[in-house]
């Protein structure tokens, strides 16, 4: 392999998560790779030479994207010029699929080869978006079964490598109940409600302001206390902000500490649905965004789920409240039927339970990097 650059492209956190993990895989397999592109942190961390920070990217919904055009034009023409000055043959997509999507097509005219790293939804979108792929994308990695008969129905290159989530959940250095509850004076007689509300400032300002006042009425009826879980791009601050209720705590970077020792969680549509089903969390799904951003998505979409935890297990096990249904009423009365119901709890934990059999083995990694290395030495 002459040209050892790569690029990686990555627009959110859950993405700056796998591809950290992909990048650490890729310099096992040969330290002389250069990687540029758009991440974050933990893809900075492995050895990523990055163009734009993820943080930068973080806007979602029709309105957000046609209010912030210019900038994308202005990323897109900086990580085409890098490919050129780099003279680098392989771009990854990580999951991100309007900026992927968008950016993939300028590649292709410049006869770059396309690996695809966690699919867009097109089982959500129908089967449309699949030929559009095929024209862009080289080689797909799916992390989900399913995804792998979609494409190959299509005839498209694919590989089903596993979801990156295992290997970094088997791999996470837990604390222990009683030290995660000293370290952030947490009360020891009581169990975490758990909220989960985005990894994006304008997502926290749609859900949290009536996920709060729910969770303080359950928090009382059912002895628990509230904590909510804080991305690590996020000003804590923003929570004591945009509401008046302060009988809460807001803990950065220990999600997963969090998911394990919970009781129940109020948790935003996303890879956090799916984190929650891994740690079988008893929860209910938010989701809120712009009135025109949702007409247009309802008017897309044609699955009859949207959390990751409902759509892997091939049934509404967790109840989704979206838009107008992200209120304090609607929150707290699904929240209470589950806490109140010993059978309808443990029936969640039961179902929850079988989503990871679904997932794959560990090594997702790996088998990515594997792959992705074998398309840079294709001729």
């Amino acid at each position: 392999m002459a040209n050892k650059n790569l690029m990686i492209i990555a627009g959110e956190m859950s993405g700056d998560l796998h591809g950290g993990s992909l990048i650490t895989e890729l310099l096992k397999i040969d330290p002389q790779i250069n990687v540029f592109g758009i991440g974050g942190d933990k893809m900075k961390a492995a050895g990523m030479q990055l163009n734009y920070h993820l943080h930068k990217m973080a806007f979602l919904g029709f309105l957000e994207v046609v209010k912030h055009i210019p900038f994308i034009r202005k990323v897109q023409k900086r990580l085409i010029s890098v490919v050129k000055e780099k003279e680098i043959a392989t771009v990854v997509l990580i999951d991100y699929p309007g900026f992927n999507l968008s950016i993939a097509k300028k590649m292709k005219r410049l006869n770059v080869k396309i690996i695809y790293y966690i699919s867009p939804q097109i089982w959500a979108w129908g089967g449309g978006r699949i030929e559009k792929i095929k024209k862009i994308v080289n080689k797909m990695l799916v992390v989900f079964p399913f995804e792998e008969k979609l494409y190959s129905d299509h005839n498209v290159d694919v590989d089903f490598v596993g979801h990156p989530l295992l290997e970094r959940l088997n791999d996470y250095n837990f604390l222990e109940k009683d030290e995660l509850f000293d370290k952030f004076e947490l009360e020891k007689d009581k169990e975490i409600l758990l909220i989960l509300p985005g990894s994006r400032d304008h997502e926290v300002r749609s859900i949290f302001p009536e996920t709060i006042k729910a969770a303080e009425k359950l928090a009382k009826e059912f002895n628990l206390q509230i904590v909510t879980a804080c991305s690590s791009n996020i000003d804590e601050n923003i929570f004591y902000k945009i509401t008046e209720i302060r009988n809460f705590k807001v803990i950065k970077e220990n999600t997963y500490n969090l998911l394990k020792y919970s009781k129940f969680g109020i948790v935003k549509s996303g890879t956090s649905t799916l984190e929650a089903g891994l740690f079988c969390l008893p929860m209910i799904i938010v989701y809120k965004t712009s009135s025109l951003t949702y007409l247009i998505g309802k008017s897309l979409i044609k699955v009859d789920n949207i959390g990751m935890a409902n759509i892997i297990s091939g049934e509404k096990v967790v109840p989704e409240l979206i838009q107008k249904d992200v209120s304090e009423k609607s929150i707290y009365s699904e929240a209470k039927k589950i806490l109140s119901d010993k059978t309808v709890f443990d029936e969640m934990k039961k179902k929850l339970g079988n989503i990871k059999k679904k997932l794959g083995s560990e090594g997702a990694s790996e088998r990515a990097a594997k792959s992705i290395y074998k398309v840079m030495n294709e001729n």
